[in-house]
């Protein structure tokens, strides 16, 4: 259990790769709280697993204090934070409104930074890790959308995960003094609810019957298979553990091969 005692904080866990990753890291022995909107079934989960949930909106000051705080609260200290919330959209760049292009950004770039952001002042005043070298750890959800050449039907959200692969590596430049490391992983087509609502949203632009816009996304993939939240749980579970404590301002591609290089 190479997370045994490690406290973990999870935003965006009631569902897809946030759920995946809390299932793996409670199993690697990691206390963890587990934040969502209200509404989710983060509860649920966090009973399931005989972890903390709290619901929040990573968008809201007040309640970006608030879960940073209950690590704080409960156990002393924060070893890792997973940033993980984000949303999507699928629609022509042109039919793109100020409305929703801040809907996405709010999420997926701006309280992932205001999130790290509250994290990093606590991480940086409190002990370093038993067994390690380092403070802690932030590892964020980026995307192979920030590689991949831009799709136009989803521009925000191309924009919003490039912007966290630049905010990841300012992390780690910033905060190698602190010894806490910033990474962050870069999935590919996984198959989660987020990629049914892209289905949908794209299948109805193009006229395409249910999964055939998920068909066309993976029938590309070098691996032959489509990607699981748990592939992407594993590397997280890699990056929050001991064996990449020498590891930072990286961005790690889980894609099954569709992104190659840089």
């Amino acid at each position: 259990m190479s997370l045994d005692g490690r406290t973990v904080l999870i935003t965006g866990a009631a569902g897809g790769i946030g759920t995946a990753t809390a299932r793996r890291l409670a199993r690697e022995g990691a206390r963890l709280v587990l934040t969502d909107v209200p509404g989710s079934s983060v509860e649920k989960l966090a009973a399931e697993l005989g972890q903390v949930a709290l619901t929040a909106d990573v968008t809201r000051a007040a309640d970006v204090a608030r879960l940073v705080d209950e690590p704080y609260r409960r156990w002393g200290r924060l070893d890792v934070l997973f940033n993980n919330a984000g949303v999507v959209r699928v629609q022509p760049l042109l039919d793109v409104t100020e409305s929703e292009w801040d809907r996405v950004l709010a999420v997926n770039l701006k309280a992932v930074f205001f999130v790290m952001q509250a994290v990093a002042r606590r991480m940086r005043e409190q002990p370093i890790m038993p067994g390690s070298e380092l403070r802690g750890k932030l590892i964020q959800t980026a995307s192979i959308a920030a590689y991949r050449g831009g799709n136009p039907l989803m521009t925000p959200y191309s924009a919003s995960k490039a912007g966290v692969v630049s905010l990841t590596r300012s992390a780690a430049q910033e905060f190698a003094r602190d010894r806490i490391t910033s990474n962050c992983v870069c999935p590919g087509a996984v198959d989660t609810p987020m990629w049914q609502q892209i289905d949908r949203e794209w299948g109805a632009l193009e006229g395409w019957g249910e999964g055939d816009a998920w068909k066309r996304r993976i029938r590309n993939i070098p691996l032959g298979r489509p990607e699981t939240a748990d592939d992407v749980a594993g590397v997280v579970a890699f990056l929050a553990g001991p064996d990449s404590d020498y590891m930072t301002g990286q961005a790690l591609k889980v894609d099954g091969g569709l992104v190659m290089g840089d």
